[in-house]
């Protein structure tokens, strides 16, 4: 059975693939091959096998050439508009620094005004005080001067009474004497002459009341046109601030308190006012003047405070914005990991600031880091600012917020010249741009 069909097969080759003979011939001999069925069909298999690789080989490699142009494509639109959109981050930078620069500037004429506004307050109020301890001799002098009219008048009717009785009795004795006469004139008008003043007087000091009484009304609101401009001001210059920490989830109150602590020192412009010495509550003036004088102590403190949180941009120069806090692909190994800060990036040599008061606790170099610059702040804060090209601090310095700590570089682990800043709260990394945005609208 499988003889026949082995002949079969044969028979079957034979028909398509026909032995062949090639002959080899030489100067002195001519020998052949003799091609079989079977080898033929193995040598057509081998050519189709090659040929097909060739065809799949040719047309992936056609199929790779034509995804890899239309991915450049891609890659290149992609860059384009990611570009635009820096440029466009970029733009709303320099206008979200304008209108800080904007803010600043109103903020420092606000806190001018406040000072003059207080100025003004205080003499003010002294005034008034003046005044009204005027119209207290005033009021003092015409009750004064109404009792001698009183007198006066009664000393009047009596000289009155005795010239009438006096008349009488010359009359009844059949004659007056010119001396007589000419004493009851010169007493009669002296009185009269004395009641004139008296009344002249009184009037006098009636109408001097009447325009302290207005002074003291026009300054009353004057007082209250400045306390209501104290009050605007200050709930304009507080609330921002207050939004401020409250945006990048720090406590004002805590804050506050804080800050108090270490600024605990007493005297100066804003120790509460005290106008009476006999113990009496203060007038509403005084409590209302306290109360702004307590909100302006509650700025200065918010003002100390944003001083050493780090609300300020660590590069002032032109840069772009590469890469954001959180979990990104590995530029170096190509896995995922957490980013535990930005990137700014610009040409090496741009300046890098501090972003709040602080002290240098690293300025050195660190592994991964390159360059590094750490700063410790208030509220358990610590900034870094890493791959620097050069160091302007060392460790234990002091430094101020805007103060310049070093040049933007490529030290370290890196692909390119650029600053990565990172804020640590308690030692954990968080993303500074909470800071950073809370702060568009005040600095």
């Amino acid at each position: 059975m499988k003889t026949r069909i082995a002949m079969r097969i044969h028979a079957l080759l034979e028909r398509h693939f026909p032995e062949r003979r090639v002959f080899l011939r030489s100067d002195t001999d001519t020998r052949f091959i003799r091609l079989r069925p079977g080898t033929q069909v193995i040598g057509f298999i081998g050519s189709a096998a090659i040929v097909a690789w060739a065809i799949i080989a040719t047309a992936i490699l056609l199929m790779d050439s034509i995804g890899a142009g239309n991915f450049r494509e891609q890659a290149k639109r992609e860059q384009r508009a990611y570009e635009a959109r820096l440029n466009l981050l970029s733009s709303e930078r320099d206008l979200r620094s304008e209108e800080a620069l904007a803010a600043q500037e109103r903020f420092n004429s606000a806190l001018r005004q406040i000072s003059v506004m207080q100025s003004d307050l205080l003499a003010s109020e002294t005034r008034r005080r003046e005044l009204e301890t005027g119209i207290e001799v005033i009021q003092s002098t015409l009750r004064r001067t109404m009792g001698e009219r009183e007198q006066a008048r009664r000393e009047t009717a009596a000289l009155k009474a005795e010239g009438g009785d006096a008349a009488q009795a010359l009359a009844a004795a059949g004659g007056t004497t010119d001396s007589a006469s000419d004493f009851l004139a010169a007493a009669l008008a002296e009185t009269a002459t004395e009641r004139d003043k008296i009344i002249a007087d009184a009037q006098g000091a009636l109408q001097q009341a009447d325009d302290m009484a207005l002074e003291i009304q026009t300054l009353k609101d004057q007082n209250d046109q400045i306390f209501r401009r104290l009050e605007e001001a200050m709930t304009v210059s507080v609330e921002p601030l207050n939004k401020m920490f409250r945006n990048a989830g720090m406590n004002p109150d805590t804050l506050l308190n804080q800050v108090r602590r270490g600024y605990s020192g007493q005297g100066g412009p804003l120790t509460p006012l005290v106008f009476s010495t006999k113990g009496a509550l203060p007038s509403p003036d005084a409590s209302r003047a306290n109360r702004i004088l307590n909100q302006m102590d509650q700025l200065n403190l918010y003002r100390i405070a944003a001083e050493k949180a780090p609300f300020a941009l660590p590069v002032k120069s032109a840069y772009r914005f590469t890469s954001s806090f959180g979990y990104r692909r590995d530029p170096k190994t190509g896995g995922r990991r957490l980013h535990k800060g930005v990137d700014f990036a610009g040409p090496v040599g741009t300046p890098l600031y501090a972003t709040a008061d602080g002290r240098v606790v690293h300025a050195g170099w660190s592994t991964g880091y390159g360059r590094l610059v750490k700063i410790q702040h208030e509220f358990g804060i610590e900034t870094r600012y890493a791959h620097m090209s050069r160091l302007n601090v060392k460790v234990g310095q002091r430094v101020s917020r805007g103060d310049r700590i070093g040049d933007m570089g490529a030290s370290g682990r890196v692909t390119g010249p650029h600053l990565h800043y990172e804020v640590r709260v308690g030692g954990k990394a968080v993303n500074p741009m909470i800071y950073i945005k809370a702060a568009n609208d005040v600095f």
